[in-house]
């Protein structure tokens, strides 16, 4: 992957943002610095797939971590992966998702799965919930995916969330779907290849190709 300064230089950078923050132990630095290439490797595989020209630089994965888009998508891999490492490290993932809230406005918890391959774009006020999330998921600024009565949907691969729009509850969204600016999907299915508007329960559905 090519990056826009060393690696040395974008993990200095992290550290001294949660310094600045937050008490950080030299247990924890070493853990940040233990688990950096696993986490660049997975922004690289991310970025690769992302169509965003921001992403890659002839056809190979690019990450400048002052695009804060890039940014935002490293310190949630960053959290999960500290997540992931063992129950030693909760504190750490705590302040790196902490981290990503200060400085992206978005809220991407390190226990939800979010998948190998997604995409954001000005995602500030955007909420990402325990759904189950199908590869090249994307969404925009003001989104919601979230719970009803303790039930989260199942999205499908290719699902993209444009502005305001919400996915709540006991939903089932299939692949190749867009839903719409504002749109409010609620304890509602919608079948593959869909362009959707509005709120349940009255969704407007249209077919897409």
């Amino acid at each position: 992957m090519i990056f826009e300064i060393p690696k040395e230089d974008i993990l200095k950078g992290l550290i001294n943002q949660l310094t600045s923050f937050f008490s950080i132990s030299n247990s924890e630095i070493n853990t940040i610095n233990s688990l950096a290439e696993t986490v660049f490797k997975r922004c690289e595989f991310s970025f690769l797939k992302n169509k965003n020209k921001y992403y890659s630089k002839d056809s190979v994965g690019y990450f400048n971590p002052y695009h804060s888009g890039q940014y935002t998508v490293f310190l949630y891999y960053y959290s999960n992966s500290v997540f992931k490492a063992g129950s030693d490290n909760a504190r750490l993932a705590d302040k790196i998702y902490y981290l990503n809230k200060i400085m992206n406005a978005c809220d991407l918890f390190y226990e939800v799965d979010l998948p190998e391959i997604f995409m954001l774009d000005h995602p500030l006020g955007s909420v990402m919930g325990r759904a189950k999330f199908g590869n090249y998921f994307a969404f925009s600024q003001n989104c919601t995916v979230g719970n009803n009565n303790n039930i989260f949907p199942e999205i499908g691969e290719y699902v993209t969330m444009t502005a305001n729009s919400m996915i709540l509850g006991n939903s089932k969204i299939g692949d190749n779907v867009i839903i719409g600016a504002g749109a409010c999907v609620k304890d509602q299915d919608v079948p593959d290849n869909s362009l959707v508007f509005g709120s349940s329960p009255n969704l407007i559905i249209k077919k897409r190709s």
